[in-house]
């Protein structure tokens, strides 16, 4: 508990010592002698300690021109209540009502808790090594790209970097979720935010301080309460109605029907006068004042969304605001990426087809020719090539969307890309009879041969296609720029029924444009993707899905959901935390209404007290606020 907290629950508690016994002397259990006076005198001891912050705030909703609210409703009834002799029910109504906030308060404040703990991924201070070998703390605002830091045991990586030197284990969990401590060692990539286990590492940074994983996730997680869900703004729309429409209700109730009584004279039996009528019927509407309190809808509906986001932020899958949450609930299909997001994107060279030269030197010329690109399969040249390509021998590059680059090594002219590549310059590629991603070669518009480069499923490929169909999802699609006979092979593998191979940036975009028009008025369309030209389809989607951990700033940028550690799986997951979360949302709106509804209908033929009243405002309240708090729990979906 807080502060602000422990102050209302000792609140509560001394109301309640002076409450109860007085409260049973007036009713007789107890049976002392007191005089009226005295007995008021108590009782309103006990409605200024527990109330008195209702009594202002209302006061300042009146001063504000701003009064239909929570505070205004109570503190007319109870008001009313006692000024009617009804001391014992006008300060329980009170003294419950603030049980049921402070309550409320703490399930929030959990709530925000979960969410709260991803701030401490805020590094405080950055190592530098000074030249007499003294390690100095810095703000890490002042450190810049490519600076050596020390980061030792038990500390927080400040900035995202590679590991220069060391080894150690960290702690990854606030970022991903994942509680196994992840090994790194010299040539290693770690994120900021990751808490460094055991051994010394010396980082040479590879961003900015601002532009570093934790910093990204403190502004995500800072900003996704400011995009509020249709659930949430109709609430927001509907309190700013209901409120005032119950308030003339409860007015009307509490004068025409008296004023109709004393009138017509219907109604008067039972009756010992008409100022019993105007008691009676002012008592109704003081009743009906506090079931109609909407406190259970409007606190648990944007609560159970914060919990959810909390939820899904502590499973590492950051969802960038309440809205997305409620659109991921209804996704009816998922389109994938494939390289990088079905695949792991570790493209290895296995095999060298059709070669019109040495292999060696295949190689080489490939590799050269791609030394400027940090396309994953260019780096898989590189890599098989073996040593580090030399820039100076290679001119007049030019890359070629989708198709591969064309460069000059050597003076001589090399083209290295797809079949597509090979038609344009107007080399005849021949075809590979094995399954993996081709990569043709031409020298000096020559055919010069193939290499044969594949790529790894990532864990839990099968497993997120097969999880997302129970989860409800209907149809999924992968999408590539990989030769048909690859994208075929991947897409059975992991049970992908549909895909489409051989695609450019702009076919992507235009493939989700027409499941997009496909799907109109039956479920939303939801993308996952990591590599940069992914962006534009992850903007146009209902919902973009980005590989955090791997992914390029510009898919994390223009993503609605950021997956920290790459797994498919939480695709599902996320999509069980929003159906779930909107199934709490939906139970209790109806509930709290239902309830109400039915309490206000009796409130108004009096068949309703003031108990119900409390049972139907703060009972009600601490079942939706239950109910909502489950969002948190997400472990077991």
């Amino acid at each position: 508990m807080n502060k602000k907290q422990k102050n209302l629950l000792v609140r509560i508690i001394v109301a309640a010592v002076f409450f109860v016994p007085v409260w049973l002397i007036s009713e007789g259990i107890i049976r002392v002698e007191m005089p009226r006076w005295a007995l008021f005198a108590l009782f309103l001891i006990s409605y200024l300690t527990v109330g008195h912050d209702i009594l202002r705030k209302a006061a300042l909703g009146v001063k504000n021109k701003k009064p239909f609210d929570e505070c205004f409703l109570m503190t007319v009834a109870t008001v009313a209540a006692i000024a009617l002799g009804e001391y014992g029910e006008g300060v329980a109504v009170m003294l419950l009502y603030q049980v049921g906030e402070l309550f409320q308060s703490v399930a929030v404040g959990k709530s925000r808790r979960s969410i709260s703990e991803l701030m401490d991924i805020r590094p405080d201070y950055a190592n530098i090594e000074g030249e007499d070998g003294k390690l100095e703390r810095v703000d890490p605002d002042e450190i810049e790209v490519g600076s050596l830091i020390v980061v030792q045991p038990g500390e927080k990586i400040p900035i995202d970097g590679t590991v220069e030197e060391g080894t150690s284990a960290l702690d990854t969990a606030a970022l991903t979720g994942e509680s196994r401590p992840r090994s790194v060692k010299a040539g290693d990539a770690v994120l900021s935010g990751s808490i460094n286990l055991s051994g010394v590492l010396r980082l040479r940074t590879t961003a900015a301080f601002e532009e570093s994983t934790a910093s990204k996730i403190l502004d995500l997680v800072e900003n996704a309460a400011s995009r509020k869900s249709k659930s949430e703004n109709f609430i927001a729309k509907f309190a700013r109605i209901y409120t005032p429409v119950v308030c003339f209700a409860a007015l009307a109730l509490a004068v025409l029907p008296p004023v109709f009584i004393a009138l017509t004279g219907i109604g008067m039996s039972g009756y010992e006068g008409i100022g019993q009528v105007f008691r009676d019927w002012v008592l109704r509407a003081c009743t009906f004042l506090v079931i109609s309190c909407p406190c259970a809808v409007v606190i648990s509906v944007p609560l159970s969304f914060f919990a959810g986001l909390g939820g899904a932020s502590n499973q590492g899958i950051l969802i960038k605001g309440s809205n997305y949450l409620e659109t991921l609930s209804s996704v009816s299909t998922v389109v994938f990426d494939k390289t990088g997001t079905v695949t792991r994107g570790n493209f290895e060279v296995t095999g060298v087809h059709h070669a019109e030269m040495d292999r060696a030197r295949l190689l080489e010329l490939a590799a050269h020719a791609e030394c400027h690109s940090s396309h994953p399969i260019s780096l898989s040249l590189q890599r098989a090539y073996g040593k580090e390509p030399d820039p100076l021998r290679v001119s007049d590059v030019e890359e070629i969307s989708g198709h591969g680059v064309l460069a000059a090594v050597d003076g001589q002219q090399v083209a290295v890309g797809n079949e597509k590549l090979m038609t344009r310059i107007g080399a005849e590629a021949l075809p590979c009879h094995e399954a993996g991603t081709v990569i043709h070669v031409a020298l000096n518009g020559d055919y010069a041969g193939h290499f044969l480069i594949r790529d790894e499923l990532k864990d839990g490929a099968k497993e997120t296609v097969a999880a997302l169909q129970k989860a409800g999802v209907k149809r999924v699609v992968m999408l590539t720029g990989d030769m048909h006979k690859v994208a075929e092979q991947v897409a059975d593998e992991v049970g992908i029924s549909e895909f489409r191979a051989e695609l450019l940036p702009q076919d992507k975009v235009n493939a989700v444009e027409e499941l997009l028009a496909e799907n109109a008025g039956k479920g939303k369309v939801a993308f996952a993707g990591d590599g940069i030209n992914d962006a534009p389809v992850l903007s146009r989607a209902d919902i973009g899905i980005a590989m955090g951990a791997l992914g390029s700033d510009a898919a994390i940028e223009a993503a609605d959901v950021v997956l920290m550690d790459d797994d498919p799986r939480k695709i599902a997951k996320a999509i069980a935390i929003s159906r779930k979360c909107l199934r709490i949302v939906r139970e209790n709106i109806i509930f709290a209404l239902g309830v109400k509804a039915v309490c206000l209908i009796l409130s108004a033929l009096g068949l309703a007290n003031m108990w119900i009243a409390i049972a139907a405002d703060v009972g009600v309240m601490i079942l939706a606020v239950l109910n909502a708090i489950r969002c948190l729990f997400v472990k077991r979906l």
